[in-house]
């Protein structure tokens, strides 16, 4: 393991990238959640069954997995900065053509367009872990990834947007931020080895070599060791964003307005607990802690995959009949719960991965999010499958649950091979 020296950073930069990265990384989570937020419109105007739609909300997410690493790798030769300004700027026209296409491959392709801006969100993390003080670099990548609020974000403004003045100029909302934004990073901020000692970390040579040792590493189990553990957390949050409108609206019988407005503390907690576990990973090794969030998000997996139900009891007298429906509040603080621990497993995880893969963050770092990205994508597609096939709408949860198990069960073999020695 091998750690890179602490950045020599002075000055208001690094004040600058902590406060414009989030929010980056926030304005790219809302236009991944669009099409979730503008469902009833979207699948009005397109005549949609509940496959395409899943297909719909997969497509930013499929693409942006293949773009995590080649973008990863971008950032670690050109600069974080210059990769995640040029990701911005690329979404603009996608979110142009959201609210201007009118046939169902053209919002398939302004989908993928948007999924470009996974390359902020890899650029950033190289960006964030390279500037910020070590002793500090936990609470940084937790602040950084709270940014998944801008899901939550999306949630509260677009559908007043909407009802205000037609589905069409949700997308174009995001825009002005989306520009200002990259402006005020491309004029405030420098990247590391453009000034001074914190540049001597990764010069473009030394990073261009780095990148080329990429397929020799990816061979071996090591990098891929956290990345996978982080992919479920990641995964299963972006998936849950997109999918719980549609779910609150169906199960309880609710407006797009209110179920998106139920759904908004969910991603609230999630950022609140990568903070948390980003400022806990800075102070103490997470890795037996890991285990109990693993499980906590389990029970509460498992609590969330019971359908309503109907049991019937052959009395002595009488026949008993017993009915479970899951009453809305106690659906919302399970999913608060589940949400406060999966962000604390983010937060912390990604710290681990900074101190086990500090010289190659940008590989293991990169290597997570398109795991999580390619989860997150396949999680909409078995979710209405599970509602046409199985019938149920808790499915998803089921196939969560399932999931999990796998991924802890990885995290014990790891354990047992000797990888794992620290856990």
């Amino acid at each position: 393991m091998t750690v890179p020296p602490e950045p020599a950073a002075v000055g208001y930069r690094p004040l600058v990238v902590m406060l414009l990265s989030p929010l980056a990384f926030a304005l790219v989570f809302a236009s991944w959640t669009l099409f979730a937020v503008l469902g009833l419109e979207l699948r009005a105007l397109l005549e949609l069954d509940e496959l395409g739609f899943a297909l719909l909300l997969a497509t930013p997410m499929a693409a942006g997995a293949l773009a995590a690493l080649p973008m990863a790798a971008l950032a670690r030769r050109f600069g974080g900065r210059r990769v995640m300004v040029a990701s911005l700027l690329l979404i603009c026209p996608f979110l142009w053509a959201v609210a201007h296409s009118r046939l169902f491959p053209h919002f398939l392709l302004a989908g993928a367009g948007l999924g470009l801006g996974a390359g902020s969100l890899s650029a950033g993390l190289v960006y964030v872990a390279e500037l910020c003080p070590r002793r500090h670099v936990g609470l940084a990548l937790g602040l950084y990834g709270a940014g998944m609020i801008g899901a939550g974000l999306c949630y509260l403004l677009l559908p007043l947007v909407s009802q205000a003045y037609g589905w069409r100029s949700a997308p174009l909302l995001l825009l002005l931020p989306v520009l200002a934004v990259a402006a005020l990073l491309w004029l405030f901020a420098d990247d590391p080895e453009a000034s001074g000692p914190a540049g001597d970390e990764a010069p473009p040579a030394r990073a261009l070599g780095a990148t080329r040792e990429w397929p020799s590493l990816l061979r071996h189990w090591h990098p891929w060791r956290l990345a996978v553990v982080y992919s479920f957390f990641y995964g299963a949050f972006v998936a849950l964003s997109l999918w719980l409108p549609g779910y609150l609206g169906a199960q309880y019988q609710l407006g797009l307005r209110e179920a998106a407005l139920l759904a908004l503390p969910f991603p609230l907690a999630v950022g609140l607990g990568q903070v948390a576990g980003g400022a806990w990973g800075d102070v103490r090794d997470f890795r037996a802690l890991r285990w109990w969030v693993s499980a906590f998000v389990l029970v509460c997996l498992f609590l969330l995959s019971y359908p309503p139900f109907t049991m019937r009891i052959e009395g002595v007298e009488r026949v008993l009949t017993l009915r479970y429906t899951a009453p809305l509040w106690g659906f919302l603080t399970l999913l608060v719960a589940m949400g406060l621990a999966m962000g604390l497993g983010q937060g912390s995880l990604m710290r681990m991965i900074h101190r086990d893969h500090g010289d190659q963050m940008a590989l293991v770092g990169g290597l997570s999010l398109a795991l999580g990205g390619l989860f997150g994508a396949l999680l909409p597609l078995v979710f209405a499958l599970g509602n046409s096939w199985v019938g149920i709408r808790t499915a998803g949860f089921m196939f969560l649950y399932a999931s999990l198990v796998v991924c802890m069960l990885v995290m014990v073999w790891d354990h047992a091979s000797g990888r794992g020695h620290h856990a």
